[in-house]
């Protein structure tokens, strides 16, 4: 199949394209990302076409909202999926796989109206989002980043006009389903992890039971983006009920609207800067357990490398943690906003030592991580069931006549 990435940024779009390069498709991606940059990821600068200024202007625009709570997205996103469109008109596609935000402008031209048009949902839909960070920002009562109400108009004419929403979790799926959406319309893809990159040595596993079972203070570690969609507010109710018993690290960037709370448990846990993906396996290697009290996530890959690296996981419902996880074999799924919840699973760890330390050995030996080229697979498979129905709706039926002689 002749494919479209259309992606304003990389995401995971990225690690998608090359798992479906191998697979034999003609793929291009169409991204603010510089060739060069995207050469760096495994994608050859012959399958980019960039429009690498609009890259440089949202980062521009993304310090602004940090500085000012002003979002420039209502110039941006229509700026690229104007740019995007104008290049994709030039070609015959068989597949647009465009991300949500800057679809619209490509998904209204009429000249792609017998190409298969996918939006790719990286969270659960954009209402429910804004729904559950409203809830947040009253919580916190403070003000949080949340989706514009212009964003959200958008984003729902977007998947009006898809032939199929892609998403990436059971929770993200059961969010569109309670907005209206058909399961005609939905598919469901969960993404994978480079399980070779992120599982570790077994030396390093064990190690990590010898210093579990060994009664040391229990490694807590997090990565992602410290903000109050991540859960913040409970991470903090948990570093101060427990920062005297556990080690606990956080690896990701600080948004200007979580700086004071991260400020108020610095010297209580580690906050590190984030990392680039290829040093993530190194990190991993130093946690015991894997914190993540998301609020909402379309999936959340760490969660993926926490798994593939072996670490019992103590997550949300909200996020593909329900998909992933095997519940008391490879970590916990427990409620949103259930910060204690989160304590008593971890005081449960730290005084059932040998089960944790079997939990890990468990999780390395038994447990499988999905890999990108499943992810392709499917992909393909979604793609291909959308066309050979489109294909049997075009094809004219052939009446024969019956000959009286």
């Amino acid at each position: 199949m002749k494919i479209a990435v259309v992606v304003h940024g990389r995401f995971h779009a990225f690690d998608l394209v090359r798992a479906l390069l191998k697979r034999g498709h003609e793929i291009t991606v169409f991204t603010n990302y510089p060739k060069w940059a995207a050469k760096r990821f495994g994608i050859s600068p012959d399958r980019v076409r960039s429009f690498w200024p609009h890259g440089v202007l949202t980062r521009i625009s993304g310090k602004i909202r940090a500085l000012t709570g002003r979002s420039l997205d209502r110039w941006t996103h229509p700026m690229f999926g104007r740019w995007a469109a104008r290049q994709l008109r030039r070609e015959h596609w068989d597949v647009i796989h465009a991300w949500s935000g800057v679809a619209e402008e490509i998904y209204r031209d009429p000249g792609f109206d017998r190409t298969l048009k996918l939006v790719m949902r990286g969270s659960a839909h954009i209402r429910e989002q804004d729904r559950i960070l409203a809830e947040e920002q009253r919580r916190a009562a403070r003000r949080i980043d949340r989706p514009t109400g212009w964003m959200i108009g958008r984003e729902e004419r977007e998947y009006a006009l898809a032939n199929r929403v892609i998403v990436l979790s059971g929770f993200a799926y059961d969010s569109f389903r309670s907005m209206g959406c058909r399961d005609s319309v939905l598919r469901l893809l969960p993404l994978g992890t480079n399980s070779r990159a992120f599982r570790p040595d077994p030396l390093v596993i064990e190690q990590r039971c010898a210093r579990i079972v060994s009664g040391k203070q229990l490694r807590v570690l997090y990565v992602g983006n410290v903000s109050f969609q991540k859960g913040l507010a409970d991470m903090r109710h948990v570093v101060k009920q427990l920062s005297d018993r556990f080690q606990f690290r956080f690896i990701g960037a600080v948004p200007s609207e979580a700086k004071a709370v991260v400020a108020s448990i610095a010297h209580e846990a580690e906050f590190v800067k984030k990392r680039p993906q290829r040093e993530l396996p190194q990190e991993y290697c130093w946690g015991d357990v894997f914190l993540f009290p998301t609020l909402q996530d379309g999936f959340a890959v760490v969660l993926a490398q926490a798994s593939a690296a072996a670490l019992p996981i103590l997550t949300t419902t909200n996020c593909c943690g329900p998909d992933l996880i095997r519940e008391g074999r490879t970590g916990w799924v427990l409620p949103i906003r259930s910060p204690e919840a989160f304590v008593n699973r971890l005081l449960w760890c730290n005084s059932h030592r040998r089960e944790l330390a079997d939990m890990v050995r468990a999780a390395y030996h038994d447990f499988k991580p999905r890999d990108w080229s499943e992810v392709a697979a499917d992909f393909e498979a979604i793609c291909e069931e959308k066309i050979a129905a489109q294909t049997a709706m075009k094809t004219p039926i052939r009446v024969l006549s019956m000959d009286p002689q």
